[in-house]
């Protein structure tokens, strides 16, 4: 019995790394969900992101603006205005860790 319980305990190790090791790196994340509207340089020059007059992040002025809580939050549950989504919520496909290195790269994106 005690075999069974360390293969079972070993299974969910490996499982649990399997998953952790498939997070996306910031940059793999940034090109697949956000360099559409934000553009692949964060200035937002993309059709989309003049559309919705996105903001310019390598900006400083902009950058020294923006909370990385507020940026979270809008990563984690999107941004609506006037009730119209603006930006899907990417909280079921990013973990807190892929939100917060979104956030670093953004950052670095700051002429």
């Amino acid at each position: 019995m005690k075999s069974t319980t360390r293969i079972l305990a070993l299974s969910l190790t490996f499982a649990a790394a399997a998953a952790i090791s498939q997070a996306a790196p910031a940059a793999e994340n940034w090109e697949n969900l956000c360099a559409r509207c934000h553009g692949a340089d964060g200035k937002g020059q993309t059709k989309i992101g003049k559309k919705l007059n996105l903001k310019d992040y390598t900006d400083a002025k902009v950058q020294a603006e923006m909370k990385d809580a507020d940026m979270v939050k809008a990563i984690s549950a999107g941004v609506s205005e006037n009730g119209k989504e603006r930006m899907k919520a990417y909280k079921d496909e990013l973990s807190a860790a892929e939100i917060d290195e979104l956030v670093a790269l953004v950052r670095k994106f700051k002429a």
